[in-house]
């Protein structure tokens, strides 16, 4: 405690002791006395202060990286539509639609689309091709209702073959911990609860394959699985949709031998960074999201 003699007045100023750590157990320490007008620093050391970065700051800096990803993202699909694509298309893509249509009418093209869309994620084959041909030969309405409806197959036999294998399945999940944590929030609470999760999981980039199966494990009724499972799904098939009717469009143009014109190119780059755009936009929420109902579930339990 130090005192301030001025004008007769005797103030007490409090002392400030500052310990700085060294190598030794004692450290340096650094007094401050704080007058009217002065601050003494003893030991001649210097002492800075840091100002806390401005949140403004660090939101402008992550949108300038996420506008200089999109800009990246979309040079690429420029390089590829103008140079690399017409090479795919010419080699690969056009012999393949071409023994498509001459092989198959559209109605058959349908019933092989669904039969592949509702068994192959039971065989743990991704369907994510079939979408593509749904897209090309039936656009989005159509091919949306077509591949809605194969889906609430391809999701409910694995649920129903999971729960035949319950134990085997929760005995792998038991390695895996963490991540079965994020599936056993499914499994509580009431119907909303449950079906919220289950779309913020389908959402999520957890593997869509695999949830099939790991799902009955989690205690999870039927209703919000298959109803939060469809609503999930919605951006994925319209994503794979898109990618359909733009191969079918880059093969027509390179059959035909004219190419796209520069607004078909800046329409299709400004599309495909739109749709990247949503997709990361819908995963990074939906993970947001998980770990809100974590945080929950975990103060519900203490």
């Amino acid at each position: 405690m130090t005192y301030n003699e001025e004008d007769d007045r005797r103030e007490v100023v409090p002392e400030l002791g500052l310990r700085i750590g060294g190598g030794d157990n004692n450290g340096d320490y650094v007094k401050l006395k704080k007058g009217p007008d002065e601050v003494e620093l003893e030991e001649g050391l210097d002492v800075s202060v840091v100002e806390p970065s401005s949140p403004r700051r660090g939101c402008f800096c992550y949108w300038l990286r996420f506008v200089l990803l999109l800009g990246f993202l979309g040079l690429l699909v420029g390089v590829f539509i103008k140079w690399v694509g017409p090479f795919l298309l010419d080699k690969e893509i056009i012999p393949i639609l071409n023994w498509e249509t001459s092989t198959f009418s559209a109605p058959v093209l349908g019933v092989l689309v669904f039969a592949s869309v509702a068994i192959f994620p039971t065989m743990l084959l991704p369907s994510t091709p079939s979408i593509w041909v749904a897209g090309m030969t039936f656009g989005y309405g159509y091919g949306f209702l077509l591949i809605i409806l194969a889906s609430s197959i391809g999701i409910s036999l694995p649920y129903f073959i999971g729960s035949l294998f319950r134990h085997k399945i929760q005995g792998w999940l038991d390695k895996y911990p963490k991540r079965a944590s994020v599936l056993r929030l499914a499994g509580e609470g009431n119907w909303f609860h449950q079906f919220r999760a289950v779309t913020l999981i389908r959402i999520s980039p957890f593997p869509y394959i695999i949830y099939n199966y790991c799902a009955v494990t989690t205690n999870v009724k039927y209703g919000p699985y298959l109803f939060g499972s469809l609503v999930g799904m919605v951006p994925e098939i319209f994503v794979a949709i898109y990618t359909g009717i733009l191969i079918l469009t880059l093969a027509d143009a390179s059959h035909e031998q004219h190419g796209l014109s520069a607004p078909q190119i800046i329409f299709t780059v400004i599309g495909f960074c739109a749709t990247v755009a949503t997709t990361i936009f819908f995963t990074v929420y939906a993970k947001r999201q998980l770990k809100e109902l974590q945080m929950e579930d975990e103060l519900l339990l203490r």
